[in-house]
């Protein structure tokens, strides 16, 4: 079954709205890409209007960015430490916006939507 962007079939009490017409295309939805970490793979989808979206399947490096010095510079991803969104994501090692990676210069928050945006931008975090 399609996943679609609607108005839900049921009020919060669990009661049914009537339907007043059925699923349009322009409201499909998607799974969500749950970004792990591996040699770099893209993929490449229609959006609505035509336009492309390019979604992350696997990462490895991280455009880092240094608050104090305000450089930034591309490094390895070794791991995902934390991530609000999901807790059993660190196990998995599923990069999301707010995950919290570690890298060869430090714990690093990601900024970027990396299933959305096709890379992650990341800040380095002061332990």
């Amino acid at each position: 079954m399609a996943i679609s962007q609607h108005k839900a079939k049921h009020s919060p009490s669990g009661s049914k709205y009537k339907a007043g017409r059925k699923k349009k295309q322009y409201e499909l939805g998607s799974e969500p890409t749950l970004t792990k970490i591996g040699e770099t793979k893209k993929k490449k989808s229609r959006i609505l209007g035509g336009d492309s979206k390019q979604r992350l399947l696997t990462v490895n490096i991280a455009n880092l960015l240094d608050p104090k010095t305000k450089k930034s510079s591309k490094v390895k991803i070794l791991n995902v430490v934390g991530n609000p969104a999901n807790r059993y994501f660190v196990r998995r090692n599923i990069i999301t916006k707010g995950s919290i990676v570690e890298t060869e210069k430090g714990r690093a928050r990601v900024t970027s939507r990396p299933g959305q945006e096709g890379t992650v931008n990341a800040v380095l975090v002061k332990e």
